[in-house]
């Protein structure tokens, strides 16, 4: 008996000691991991304070209003994708990396899209592809974009606004339009592009510049029939000087 009291403790120790060994060695870093392949759906670069840098994810995984990153909202109206949101040091997002591509009921729907946002705002720098096919027609084209953003612009505030705007819709289409435009007058919503180097929605390909209402002021493009023009416009979207000039 004495004997088996004796076995059951030094067995009992060992296991504990073991245990403790196990525990104390299993996480310990000796030196950078390696991996030939890894398999995962969802990756957050955070810093020592656990603020979120990045976020590489699934579509599934892609945030959109149903959870909170750096205690702060995400975009609730926003379509789930495959890819990257970046994060700035206080945490607000600042931009992303997506794409997507899938067969529609006539033909395709794809693209991909690089952004650079606003401190605290939405994008002014976006590098986008576009692939649409519907039958027997397809339009594919990319584009360079540099917007203003209202100076004003907050993302928990716009998130605000469009959350109002959109119940107000609802009731009044009108009146949701009419106030839209009282906070675009205070400089709190609204986008101006700027300049945008691509093809066109005309299928041109070119250079096209834009005023600070978003009016078109000067055009240099290869039209679909392969001419090159020089287009100048006035404050009401009027060419009024082409090269070569127009007869």
């Amino acid at each position: 008996m004495n004997r088996e009291l004796i076995f059951l403790r030094a067995f009992a120790v060992a296991t504990v000691a073991g245990l403790l060994f196990i525990s104390t060695t299993a996480f310990k870093k000796f030196g950078n991991q390696k991996f030939g392949e890894i398999d995962v759906e969802r990756i957050n670069i955070v810093e020592k304070d656990g603020t979120v840098k990045m976020i590489i994810t699934n579509v599934d995984r892609f945030p959109n209003g149903t959870t909170q990153i750096n205690n702060r909202p995400t975009n609730a109206d926003r379509k789930k994708r495959s890819g990257m949101l970046f994060f700035n040091e206080e945490g607000i997002e600042c931009g992303g990396f997506i794409y997507d591509g899938k067969k529609t009921a006539n033909g395709h729907s794809a693209g991909l899209s690089l952004t650079y946002d606003q401190y605290d705002g939405d994008q002014v720098f976006q590098l986008i592809t576009e692939d649409y096919k519907e039958g027997d027609r397809r339009f594919v084209g990319s584009s360079l974009r540099f917007s203003d953003r209202p100076s004003k612009e907050s993302q928990l505030k716009t998130a605000e606004i469009m959350k109002e705007l959109e119940e107000l819709r609802k009731k009044d289409p009108k009146a949701s339009q009419e106030k839209y435009n009282q906070y675009r007058e205070a400089g709190l919503v609204g986008d101006v592009p700027r300049m945008m180097l691509g093809k066109s929605g005309s299928e041109s390909n070119g250079l096209f510049l834009f005023d600070n209402k978003g009016m078109p002021k000067a055009m240099f493009y290869v039209d679909k029939q392969n001419n090159a023009k020089l287009d100048f416009f006035d404050e009401k979207g009027n060419i009024i000087a082409s090269f070569p000039e127009m007869k």
